[in-house]
Parts: C-alpha cells; structure tokens; sequence
C-alpha cells in the first residue's frame, strides 16, 4: 500500500493498531482513576472550604479570615487540577531524552510532568497576590485611614498596593521559570542593561517618579492644601490649592480657577510654603508706615482697632504692632494679627488695610510719601568770568 509516498502493509497497519490497543489498554483505568480522584478532591474539598470560610464569616467581623479560607480554596483546587495533569502526563508521556555519541541513553532533568508543576507555581501566586492585597487593603482601613483620613492615602496607598501585589506575582513567574528549567540569570542580566538604557533615555521621567514617591512619603502637603506658587502666571494669584498629587506632577488650582500643573521634581527642589499644614489658625504679618510728624501711639491704637473690626481676627492673643524701623521719610510699622482661618488671609489683609487707611485720613495721621526741600538763597549773583577779564565778543 503506497499512500503519500510511504509504503506500508496491512501487516503493519495491524502491528500499530495491536501496540496502541496494549498501550492504551495499560493506562486508561489509572486515567480515569486519577480523574475521578482529583474531581472528588476538586468538588467536595471545595465544598469543606467554603463552609469553613462561611463560618469564619459569621463569626468575625473582619472578611481577613474568609479572604485567607478563600485564597487556600484556589489554590487548592489549584493543586487539584495540577497533581491530575502530572499523573495523566506520566503515565501517557513517554520518558524524554537523548542519545549519548557513546550510544547511551540519558533521560532529561525535567520531564514534561515536571512542567506542569512549575506552570503550578506560576499560576497559585496569583490567589496569593490577591489575598496579599486584600491584606494590605485591611491594614489601611483599620490603621492608616483611622488615625489619618486624607485624600493623600488615596492616593499612596493604592500604589503602594499595587506595586506589592506585582512583586509577588514576579517573584512566582521567576520560581516558575527556575523549575521550567530556565536560566533566569542571563534574563537578569539582560534585564538590567535594558534598565539602565531606559532610565537613561527617561531620567527626567524617572526622577519625577522618584520625587512623586517622596512626596507621598515625606507628606510636606496633601489634596486639599493651600500652598505658594513659585512660577505663577502673572498678573494672576501666587498661591493655590493641591488637588491632584500624581507620580509625575502635581495639580494646584490657583485663585484665578487656572490649574497650573507642577513637575514633582521642580517641588522637592523648592521650599515648599504650606499655608494650612499647621492648621486653621496662622498669623499675619501687614506692613504699614506712618510719617515722622505723625503720633505714633495714636497710629498703633488705631491699626489695633481697625483688625479689631474685621471678621475672622482672633481677639485672644490679641493684635500687636510693633516698629521696624525708618525709612527716607516714614516710620515703618507692622502690624501682627492671628486669624482663625488661613484660607481667608488675603481677604483679611486686604480689609484691614482698607479700614486702616480710612482711619488714618480721619484722625489726621498722615500717610507718608517721598518728599524733597528746595532751600532757595536769596543774593547778588556770582560773576561767571574771572574779576577784571575782559568780555569775549559773541560770534
């Protein structure tokens, strides 16, 4: 018989059928065992987890313990599933090897049953990751949130978790790949050129990163917080709010309703003036002059009486001034004030200045403003030649 260019008997056609009956006929019943085992284990040790997890449930009041009953149930049936396909591929696959050039026959180190169980490490450090994140969200609930509620942890903590839950699954795929037999030094290796390469083309990208972690550590402000600005558009407010802290930049929205986006690296290389950090309560410092002529008590008494009447100045301690010094043609004054909120410092500011200067007007303090004094002498004129020159002729 000569089909597709092999020939072949019928005698050999019923030798290969006869073989695969014998080799069939020897493995079929341990395969079918093996399934019905591992589908037992499959079904009713799933079946004990669960209600073990249902217990747990009802008895406490964190869902910690039912993540754990849960994660072990995955990688149980995991496991299941896996011990299965091992017995099914060794008893169906062939030993694999190779021929020495002596004519000996050496098996291999790793079989392919012995492939399934590094696919098993792989895959059970997925249910593993899951449950470690859970664990790291828990903590955050019953800890962190709890002794600091801030839209910053929003923003930290979900990174932090994501990137543990990614170091699991990378140290299971590296273990998985050193039993598949791999050798995973060279990829380090190579991985680690590739880096430097990266971090090279994108180091600005990176240091940016870097400066976003630190800002998330270090907390100098978070959402929510009032802090200068150093590169403000002009013409438009120095000062803004935080509302978006990012792994690259930051988000201020200054007084203008402008968003002015701010690379983290610029910030962590600033001082950073946090208006609202400390609290609600800060003080203001408002520079005033008065001139030389003028009665300084009386200047002193009326800047205390003009915060006094503006809302939002704190009483207790109360307003002060104090003289910082002289100036060309002024007495330089401050006044120093404590305000309860410190949103509102510059609406503060602005009406004691207003109510200060309509004071002044009105009990006669003057405001200073640059002066200068001509002294004429009155006498006979110099002579604009020497005595007794004779005058030169116009020409």
């Amino acid at each position: 018989m000569d089909m597709l260019g092999i020939d072949f008997s019928w005698a050999d056609v019923v030798a290969l059928w006869n073989t695969a009956v014998v080799y069939v006929a020897a493995r079929w019943l341990p395969t079918l065992g093996a399934i019905l085992l591992a589908a037992f284990a499959y079904f009713v040790g799933g079946w004990i987890l669960r209600r073990v997890q249902k217990r747990f449930a009802e008895k406490t009041e964190t869902d910690l313990d039912d993540e754990l009953v849960r994660a072990i149930r995955h990688a149980f049936r995991l496991t299941v599933v896996a011990w299965a396909l091992w017995r099914i591929l060794g008893l169906w696959m062939p030993i694999l090897g190779a021929e020495t050039p002596e004519g000996d026959w050496i098996a291999w180190d790793s079989q392919p049953r012995d492939w399934v169980w590094g696919i098993w490490i792989g895959v059970v450090f997925f249910p593993l990751s899951r449950f470690v994140g859970h664990l790291m969200r828990s903590f955050e609930t019953s800890i962190i949130s709890r002794t600091s509620e801030t839209a910053l942890d929003e923003t930290a903590l979900p990174m932090i978790n994501r990137f543990v839950r990614f170091i699991v699954i990378a140290i299971g795929l590296l273990l998985a790949m050193t039993h598949l037999g791999f050798q995973i030094a060279p990829l380090l290796a190579g991985a680690g050129v590739a880096g430097l390469a990266l971090s090279l083309a994108a180091k600005d990208t990176l240091s940016n990163l870097i400066a976003g972690v630190l800002l998330i550590m270090d907390r100098p402000f978070q959402v929510g917080d009032r802090i200068e600005l150093w590169n403000a558009p002009r013409e438009t407010g120095t000062w803004g709010d935080v509302i978006e802290i990012g792994l690259r930049a930051t988000k201020i929205r200054n007084p203008d309703n402008l968003v002015v986006v701010v690379p983290n690296n610029e910030i962590m290389r600033r001082d950073i003036i946090n208006y609202t950090m400390s609290g609600d309560d800060i003080r203001l410092r408002i520079p005033f002059a008065c001139a030389y002529e003028a009665d300084i008590e009386r200047a002193k008494l009326l800047l205390k009486e003009a915060a006094a009447e503006v809302e939002g100045v704190k009483l207790d301690p109360a307003p002060i001034v104090i003289v910082r010094g002289f100036g060309p043609s002024e007495v330089n004054l401050q006044l120093r004030v404590w305000i309860q909120e410190a949103r509102n410092r510059r609406r503060i500011a602005d009406e004691i200045t207003e109510k200060a200067m309509v004071k002044f007007a009105d009990a006669g303090v003057e405001i200073p403003y640059p002066k200068r004094e001509l002294y004429i002498r009155q006498g006979a004129a110099a002579p604009l030649l020497p005595s007794g020159g004779p005058a030169q002729p116009l020409k």
